[in-house]
């Protein structure tokens, strides 16, 4: 699937392809272990907004936890910034940080603690997130202008909406 910022846009859609708007919320937190629980929080409000199931938001807000714990703990930004999507069936959770310090695990890192080979906590985090995501990855972030700094690391999974 592509990045939804790589989708097209509605009008260039293909015959027949799903016309659902995508849905986005986009916020900034410090980069401290209290801010966890808001992404946290933030993530079951929106969701509960846009009627996604509950399965589905547990989910979510476990992937976010992990991916903002890994931000805070693996840089030293001041802030990380977080984006929620959903687009038709998918959501999509993605956190950046701002680099600096130890760069956030890259992803042979998380192969690795995939295989058992590596008994440290590092890698555990991801490797929940690639047991809880249909896909996901790390990319450079576009932190100021066009000078990438830090990271961005991103999740996917299915999501089932209630209604709405």
């Amino acid at each position: 699937m592509a990045a939804p910022h790589d989708a097209l846009p509605l009008e260039h859609r293909p015959d027949g392809a799903p016309t659902t708007r995508p849905l986005r919320d986009a916020f900034h937190l410090p980069a401290r272990d209290t801010s966890v629980a808001l992404a946290r929080a933030r993530v079951l409000e929106r969701l509960r907004e846009w009627y996604v199931d509950d399965e589905s938001n547990a989910d979510a807000q476990l992937l976010m936890s992990e991916l903002f714990t890994n931000a805070v703990r693996h840089t030293d930004s001041e802030k990380v910034s977080c984006e929620l999507w959903v687009i038709g069936v998918r959501l999509r959770l993605e956190v950046a940080d701002e680099g600096g310090g130890r760069s956030v695990m890259r992803v042979e890192d998380a192969d690795r603690g995939r295989t058992g080979d590596d008994e440290r906590e590092n890698g555990r985090g991801l490797l929940l997130v690639s047991v809880l995501a249909d896909d996901w990855g790390i990319r450079r972030a576009r932190t100021s202008g066009s000078e990438a700094t830090g990271h961005a690391v991103w999740a996917e999974l299915e999501c089932n909406r209630t209604h709405g």
